[in-house]
């Protein structure tokens, strides 16, 4: 059976896009690969020498090469060497075409050749070669493609993950003293300009314990640290469900102000309202600590003014604080205030609107604040029907 005739006999798919450089000097081979390739479907291009053969894939992608031995100049086994040698062309499937024999055949695989053709050739012998050697450049194309997207997935998942530690750290860092779901929105946003030095009227609420520093100075460390560890989750889960921006915990005292960095139009209410619920919820706690023997109160001061804000520190270790008399007014009024009581500013009575029920205790001299301060105490929430 003639070649021709196993060719037809298998004719197969048509190869679509598979590109073959063809290298042989003499015209008649070159016209006869095109002629066996191209009706199948294959891209062919050929050139006359090695040299030439270098340029092309220098400048162009090709998926097989098929290559004469014997040419003037860069014969094939140089060529084939030097295609080898370039790592842009090292994995390049070369298929030697070769009228000699065994020897012939040996050193075309010692300089890289992937496979061997003899003359005269067998057109089914060719064409499975080709499109096997083909099959193989287009798994190694695809390996190459899929190890570049995986280091480029890889460099962009590191990116991400720095990315996230920082915001991981930057929302450790404003977690200490905002509620969890306003950090997690200036960290999502990226605008940490409330950092920066400014001015804003604030409600301001200082909270401590009656009765703490002489608790202190006779219980045990450990009772101490039990009493204070119940006290500021207690109060902490207040501060974050109100979304007040807790400046600081110091012992017993506590402060925390509304307003500023997130606007709060119901500012002095909700502070008055938090405050209500945190008397309630220490009452409670208060139940426990007297079965231990210890005789706890809880004291409220709230003031509404302006106030210069922003970070002070230094690097490692910042806070964010409000500074200015609005401050100093709520710590002395809560210095005022006796077990229970949440007194409370003029300006923060006004922004009531009469939803609670409070008392006036009139003009009450503060330490450290030049004139006397207007001082109302708050008894407790008013309901629709106007009962406390």
């Amino acid at each position: 059976m003639t070649s021709g005739a196993v060719a037809a006999r298998s004719q197969p798919q048509p190869e679509s896009g598979v590109r073959v450089l063809v290298v042989d000097d003499l015209e008649a081979n070159r016209k006869l690969l095109h002629a066996v390739l191209e009706p199948r479907g294959f891209l062919v291009r050929s050139v006359a020498s090695g040299e030439e053969a270098l340029a092309v894939l220098a400048e162009s992608d090709v998926d097989v090469v098929l290559l004469d031995v014997l040419m003037p100049g860069l014969d094939g086994y140089a060529t084939c060497a030097s295609i080898r040698a370039e790592p842009r062309t090292a994995m390049l499937p070369v298929v030697m075409v070769t009228a000699s024999g065994t020897q012939q055949r040996l050193r075309a695989l010692e300089v890289g050749a992937d496979d061997f053709i003899a003359k005269p050739f067998d057109q089914a012998e060719l064409l499975a070669r080709v499109r096997s050697l083909a099959r193989v450049k287009r798994l190694h194309d695809t390996v190459v493609e899929q190890r570049a997207a995986l280091e480029h997935w890889n460099a962009e998942l590191e990116r991400r993950v720095a990315a996230q530690v920082d915001d991981l750290e930057r929302l450790g860092r404003l977690r200490r003293f905002l509620s969890p779901q306003i950090a997690g929105l200036i960290v999502e946003t990226g605008d940490e300009s409330f950092l920066e030095s400014h001015r804003r009227d604030i409600t301001t609420v200082f909270t401590d314990l009656r009765g703490f520093t002489a608790f202190a100075e006779t219980a045990e460390p450990e009772e101490t640290m039990a009493v204070l560890r119940d006290y500021h989750a207690t109060l902490g889960a207040l501060v974050f469900a109100y979304e007040g921006t807790l400046e600081h915990f110091a012992g017993d005292g506590l402060m925390v102000f509304f307003n500023d960095p997130p606007p709060c139009t119901d500012a002095p209410e909700r502070a008055v309202r938090m405050a209500l619920d945190m008397r309630d919820r220490v009452d409670e706690l208060a139940e426990s600590w007297r079965r231990h023997g210890h005789d706890l109160g809880f004291g409220v001061g709230i003031a509404q003014g302006y106030a210069t804000l922003g970070r002070v520190g230094f690097e490692g270790r910042w806070d964010y604080a409000a500074i200015g008399t609005v401050t100093n007014v709520a710590a002395r009024l809560c210095d005022a205030a006796k077990a229970r009581q949440i007194l409370i500013s003029p300006r923060v009575l006004a922004g009531l609107d009469g939803r609670f029920e409070t008392r006036a205790l009139g003009p009450l001299e503060l330490r450290g604040i030049s004139r006397p301060v207007d001082v109302h105490e708050v008894i407790g929430t008013v309901d629709p029907e106007g009962k406390s």
